[in-house]
C-alpha cells in the first residue's frame, strides 16, 4: 500500500480526524438494529453524504463505513458471505470522496471488534480472529484505503489478532482500544498496559490511542495516561462529544460544539497528535474544533482538576491503574453494536 498516511503524519504537528458513523447516520434514516455497512450498497449517496459532512469540517481523515463489516457480525444480517464486497464498497466510497476533496485527505479503513469473545474465556480462536480481520483487511485494501483503523477494542488478544492479519494483508494501520470501565477496556487493560503491549509487537501502528468509552474527560486522562509512558508513538484521542443521556426515546450526546473546541486543545495538550470525536460528534463539532487547534495556543499539560472544570467530571474516581479500580466485568456475547 502506499505510505500516503505515514508521509502525512510526519509532514504534520496534528491531525484532525472525523467524528461518529452511527449518529450521522441515524439522523440520515438508519434504523436501530439494521446493518449500517449494508448502505454501502443501498444508500451510497448517504456514505458520501457522511464522509464529505467531515471532509468539510476539516478533517484531514475520515473512517470507513465499515466498523461492523466482518463475517462474525454480518452473519446476523445473512451477510457473512458479502465481506469482502461491503469493505471494498465503503473505501471506494471514501476514496472517491477524498480524491475530490482538492487537499489531502486519508481514507482510514475502519475495523471494529468480531463481536465474539476469544480463547480461553470464550470460543473464538486466535487463527479465526486473524482470517476475519484478514479478509476486511483485503477488502478495504483493494477499495483503496489509505491505512486501516482499528477501533473499540477491549481484549489483547484481538488486538494482536488483528496486528497479524493486518501483517499477512502487507497494510500500514492505526489501533485503538476503549477504556469504559474505571479507566481500564472491558476486558481489564489499563493506559500503560497498552502502550506495552503496542510496543511489543511486531507489526506495530503506526499510531495508537482510544476512542469512544464514555465522557472526553475520562478519555483525557487515559491519553494522559499514555503519554506518562514516554512513548514517541503518535497518540490518538477520539472522544465522544460528552455523555450519553436517554431524551424523548433516543440517546442524545449532550456535548456541545464550544465544549469539544475545548476537548481538541486539552487533547492536544495531553499528548495526542490525532484527534477527533466518537459517538455524538457531528460535522458542526468537528468545524469548531478544526478552529481551535488552528487558531489557539497550546497550554502545557492539563492538570485533571484543570480538565474537569472545562470538560465536566469523570465518571469515575479512578484512572483504572490504581488499587481502587474496578476488575474487568465480563461481557456479554454477540451483541450488535456500531459507533454511534
Amino acid at each position: 500500500m502506499s505510505t500516503v498516511f505515514a508521509d502525512f503524519l510526519d509532514s504534520r504537528d496534528w491531525l484532525l480526524a472525523d467524528g461518529a458513523t452511527g449518529t450521522n447516520l441515524f439522523e440520515m434514516g438508519l434504523m436501530s438494529g439494521d446493518a449500517p455497512e449494508l448502505w454501502n450498497v443501498t444508500e451510497q449517496d448517504k456514505i458520501r453524504a457522511l464522509y464529505s459532512g467531515a471532509v468539510n469540517a476539516g478533517s484531514d481523515l475520515f473512517l470507513t463505513n465499515s466498523f461492523g463489516a466482518n463475517a462474525s457480525r454480518l452473519a446476523l444480517h445473512d451477510a457473512a458471505d458479502r465481506v469482502f464486497e461491503l469493505n471494498k464498497l465503503a473505501a471506494e466510497l471514501g476514496r472517491e470522496v477524498a480524491d475530490a476533496a482538492g487537499r489531502t485527505v486519508i481514507v482510514a479503513g475502519s475495523v471494529g471488534p468480531t463481536g465474539e469473545i476469544m480463547e480461553p474465556v470464550g470460543s473464538l480462536s486466535h487463527a479465526s480472529a486473524v482470517e476475519m480481520f484478514h479478509e476486511q483487511a483485503e477488502g478495504l485494501k483493494a477499495g483503496g484505503a489509505d491505512v486501516m483503523w482499528l477501533e473499540t477494542i477491549s481484549a489483547p488478544e484481538e488486538f494482536l489478532a488483528a496486528a497479524e492479519a493486518f501483517a499477512r494483508a502487507d497494510v500500514p494501520w492505526c489501533g485503538t482500544m476503549s477504556f469504559d470501565t474505571a479507566g481500564r477496556t472491558m476486558m481489564g487493560v489499563t493506559s500503560s498496559a497498552f502502550v506495552e503491549l503496542v510496543e511489543g509487537l511486531e507489526n506495530p501502528p503506526l499510531a495508537f490511542g482510544a476512542n469512544c468509552g464514555t465522557g472526553a474527560s475520562d478519555l483525557l486522562r487515559t491519553v494522559l495516561g499514555f503519554s506518562a509512558t514516554g512513548t514517541a508513538r503518535p497518540i490518538i484521542s477520539k472522544g465522544n462529544a460528552g455523555i450519553p443521556k436517554y431524551v424523548d426515546g433516543h440517546i442524545h450526546y449532550d456535548g456541545t460544539p464550544d465544549l469539544m473546541a475545548d476537548y481538541a486543545i486539552l487533547a492536544r495538550a495531553s499528548g495526542a497528535k490525532i484527534i477527533g470525536g466518537c459517538c455524538g460528534t457531528t460535522p458542526e463539532h468537528l468545524a469548531s474544533m478544526r478552529a481551535a487547534l488552528e487558531t489557539r495556543d497550546v497550554p502545557d499539560t492539563p492538570a485533571l482538576d484543570e480538565i474537569t472544570a472545562a470538560l465536566g467530571a469523570f465518571t469515575s474516581e479512578s484512572d483504572g491503574t490504581g488499587d481502587d479500580a474496578a476488575p474487568a466485568r465480563r461481557p456479554r456475547r454477540r451483541r450488535r453494536t456500531t459507533d454511534a
